[in-house]
């Protein structure tokens, strides 16, 4: 027998007294998953705090703006006063919700899909037909007169409330071609006063939800916000999905490891990286149905392209983090393989730069090679982070 390996054995076995024990390759391993939980808790709170929870609490502030000046709006329909300013006004708001809840998508896994908050303020195209009928339903009229948000979020199908729902009415838009498009500038002082009583009613639900999503992941919200979410009788799930993902591995939590919690931040930019390509980049391209003709996600305010830039922004902060210094699932890639970091950053800068590019997309997104190449490359963002980055997360 070998002396060396001989001596070796005997320290491992302890036989060998005042000496410590020596690794062996399990212990190796240990010590290498410990560094990468350490890193990647790291990378989790900073996440949560100041990317998902920051960008949800902005969400509902800008809603709550956007309420107060639709209640305002009403008020002024109602005694036949002048509006006009209050409209631009009131569609600046939404503009700014809207970015909030576009920079949000990132991490639609939780509260937003659990219950169901995506599809209920998010839903498109619009029922043009109910809407009308709606609105020409005096009964129905006056329980949401009475009832604002609850009866919207309560009564209404997703086709008829949430972002798209009070777009249609903030925002102007003119028939082509048997379709209304929008011209993206804010209507003039012109609605009736049941337009003005169901623009309150589906921004106040609308509102109501962003509080909601707020409260999920934070646990807690202002006092004006609560009070908001108590007059709509929301129930308030007691999620708090912000602890979950920071106390991962600890009793209660949904997340046995903080590589399971990075894994799902990035199997969330995955998920919508692949929704703007397929779909909202997608299908208005290919242009073959009139479903796939009417899927141009924000037609009335015409920001379709803010939109889809701003989802890619949304990958950006959860991977290299909103606030500047954060540590973030980006650093932890960089340690690991700095080439691959450095390939995603620039995979997403020209993700988001081949969108911008897009011009008039609401009426020309058909067979338009500047959307072919946005699709391209947001698609090739999807595949570096599902077939790079996760394999990376999970060795």
């Amino acid at each position: 027998m070998n002396k060396k390996f001989l001596l070796s054995g005997l320290v491992c076995l302890g036989l060998l007294g005042g000496l410590v024990s020596c690794k062996d390759k399990s212990s190796d391993t240990e010590t290498v998953t410990t560094d990468k939980e350490s890193a990647l808790k790291q990378a989790v709170t900073p996440y949560v705090t100041n990317t998902v929870i920051a960008t949800y609490s902005n969400m509902a502030d800008a809603g709550m703006a956007l309420l107060e000046q639709t209640e305002q709006i009403l008020e002024k329909v109602t005694n036949d006063k002048d509006y006009a300013g209050l409209m631009a006004e009131a569609g600046a708001s939404w503009r700014l919700m809207r970015k909030y809840w576009e920079q949000s998508e990132a991490f639609l896994y939780g509260p937003a899909a659990a219950h169901n908050i995506d599809p209920h303020i998010d839903s498109w195209p619009l029922d043009f037909n109910a809407m009308n009928a709606l609105l020409h339903d005096a009964d129905r009229m006056a329980a949401i007169e009475e009832e604002g948000g609850a009866y919207v979020g309560d009564k209404l199908g997703y086709a008829l409330k949430g972002f798209h729902a009070a777009e249609y009415l903030l925002f102007e838009s003119i028939i082509k071609d048997g379709r209304a498009i929008g011209t993206g500038k804010t209507h003039a002082a012109n609605l009736t006063h049941a337009e003005a009583v169901y623009l309150y009613g589906i921004v106040e639900d609308l509102t109501q939800q962003a509080c909601l999503l707020e409260y999920c992941w934070a646990g807690k919200v202002s006092a004006a916000k609560a009070q908001l979410l108590e007059d709509g009788e929301v129930d308030l799930f007691e999620d708090r999905y912000g602890e979950q993902m920071e106390n991962a591995g600890k009793a209660g939590s949904l997340y046995k490891t903080y590589q399971e919690a990075a894994e799902e931040i990035i199997a969330g930019c995955v998920d919508i990286a692949g929704e703007v390509a397929e779909l909202k980049l997608g299908n208005p391209y290919i242009s073959s149905t009139p479903e796939k003709r009417d899927y141009i996600e924000s037609p009335y305010s015409c920001t379709s392209t803010e939109d889809f830039a701003d989802n890619i922004r949304s990958i950006k902060n959860a991977y290299c983090g909103a606030k500047a210094g954060d540590a973030s699932v980006s650093d932890f890639v960089k340690k690991t393989d700095a080439s691959l970091d450095t390939k995603v950053r620039k995979v997403i800068d020209e993700a988001i730069a081949a969108i911008a590019a897009i011009t008039d997309f609401e009426n020309t997104a058909k067979n338009n090679p500047q959307v072919k190449a946005a699709i391209d490359k947001v698609a090739e963002l999807e595949d570096v982070l599902n077939k790079e980055v996760l394999p990376l997360l999970s060795k």
